[in-house]
């Protein structure tokens, strides 16, 4: 099923993990006023699937903030090729976040 959205976030705009029933995480993005969920495919390996995909959409809007906020945060090193390591509240040699 092919499904295309074009968006913008309104001033409410957020993201979060949920745990719809203990055993169905999702990560719902609240665009104000639209709202998405995503959540595990229905296949065998659904939770690496949906794993996978959470730290490949973490890498690259990361690296979209950091293109149009360069100033913000800092962004995460860059990765040249895909490992899906996510790291927390650590701040590279750049000295960011004093």
């Amino acid at each position: 099923m092919a499904f295309n959205v074009t968006c913008s976030p309104g001033k409410e705009a957020a993201a979060a993990f949920m745990q719809v029933t203990p055993h169905l995480p999702a990560l719902v993005i609240y665009l104000d006023p639209v709202n998405m969920a995503i959540q595990l495919p229905s296949t065998l390996d659904g939770e690496q699937q949906l794993a996978t995909f959470c730290r490949e959409l973490a890498r690259e809007a990361s690296l979209l903030a950091a293109t149009i906020d360069p100033d913000g945060e800092p962004a995460p090193p860059e990765i040249t090729t895909p490992s899906h390591v996510l790291v927390h509240n650590e701040f590279g040699e750049s000295g960011a976040g004093h």
